[in-house]
């Protein structure tokens, strides 16, 4: 199994990037994040990969960080979810975003994602929970319906996941949202 390719990037057309190793040429598709945080041609480049043996293909799946390709694997697991589809969501969405909606089962999230239907999407949230949305230290039972209105504000403020997660842990369980955000956000100025 092909694991990492590291090389000289010789080509991008989204989704697939062509990677020079040592004079062999491997086409490998990547989703848009890693493309977009691709360096400009003739760079060196290193990818972690996920191969994949079909009865009439062999294809190469590539990933800037391990885990992105974790999201992948637990997406392709799912049974109704090929490779194509998880490439698609992990274009549409980075894995936090992915991880999130996961925790705080937010179907809508999922169907914005080009392929995913409202099915699909419930699918995705029921074989995913417990396997991907721990790592971002948001708990799983959140509080309240208020505290998971107070992290999207703040997320949609910009800061990060782990600047939501690390105020909103502060806050008293039985915040109300308006004074939630208020609290937040003074200890985030600070």
């Amino acid at each position: 199994m092909i694991g990492k390719l590291t090389g000289t990037l010789e080509d991008k057309n989204p989704p697939q990037v062509l990677l020079d190793c040592h004079g062999v040429g491997y086409e490998v598709l990547v989703p848009m994040s890693t493309f977009y945080n691709l360096p400009e041609m003739g760079s060196k480049v290193s990818l972690l990969t996920h191969f994949v043996v079909r009865e009439d293909a062999q294809i190469l799946y590539g990933f800037a960080s391990a885990p992105e390709r974790e999201a992948f694997r637990q997406l392709i697991k799912i049974s109704g979810v090929g490779p194509r589809t998880a490439l698609s969501v992990l274009s549409g969405m980075s894995v936090t975003e992915l991880a999130q909606a996961v925790t705080l089962q937010e179907a809508g999230r999922l169907i914005k994602v080009p392929g995913i239907g409202k099915k699909t999407a419930e699918r995705l949230l029921l074989e995913l929970k417990g396997k991907l949305g721990a790592d971002i230290g948001v708990s799983a039972n959140l509080a309240s319906a208020a505290q998971a209105d107070i992290l999207q504000a703040l997320l949609a403020l910009g800061y990060s996941d782990k600047e939501a997660a690390v105020s909103l842990k502060a806050l008293p369980a039985d915040i109300g949202v308006s004074e939630g955000i208020k609290l937040a956000l003074k200890a985030l100025a600070k």
